[in-house]
């Protein structure tokens, strides 16, 4: 619960009141050890130490120093033929620091000496290579399992004739061997 500073001096002078602090404390629902905080701080500061503070930011533990921020982009650039992997490992070897292959990725990005890849996508073709033209002169077979509850895994072969799309046969079997 965060009070302001008038608050915090008004409890001072309630603790001068005809009410024990204990009880004052409960009817204002504030714990002990911080009222007596408050009032440490008022004793040292008066009214101005009652004013609410920042609290003074921690330090990241697992943060990458500068210096060793530096070392890894200048290994990038020294060496342009590794990946984020390979600097990574190769900083961990030469500098006694490790620093993760995602943090090497990080800071390579911010400095524009990474870019993504370019994948080659494929594409489905708008035909088939070999399109069938009647019946029985392309099959296609198909594979399957699936699990039954209280029975176990089945498993189900299909053939297919490509121009009609009939199943041919099938089989279904408890296991996959023939």
């Amino acid at each position: 619960m965060r009070c302001s500073g008038s608050d915090k001096a008004a409890i001072q002078l309630l603790q001068n009141s005809n009410l024990s602090i204990k009880k004052t404390l409960e009817r204002l629902d504030i714990h002990k050890p911080t009222f007596y905080n408050w009032l440490k701080r008022y004793q040292e500061n008066g009214i101005d130490g009652l004013e609410d503070r920042k609290p003074a930011p921690k330090p990241i533990w697992n943060k990458i120093t500068e210096e060793h921020r530096d070392s890894v982009i200048e290994l990038a650039l020294d060496k342009p033929d590794l990946s984020p992997r390979e600097i990574a490992v190769s900083h961990t070897d030469e500098k006694d620091y490790y620093v993760s292959e995602s943090n090497v990725c990080r800071l390579l990005k911010e400095q524009d000496l990474i870019t993504r890849l370019a994948y080659i996508l494929m594409q489905a073709s708008d035909k088939f290579r070999q399109p069938t033209t009647r019946v029985n002169e392309m099959w296609q077979s198909d594979f399957t399992y699936f699990k039954i509850i209280g029975w176990g895994w089945y498993y189900l072969s299909t053939e297919l004739d490509d121009y009609s799309r009939f199943i041919i046969s099938w089989r279904l079997c408890t296991s996959m061997g023939a």
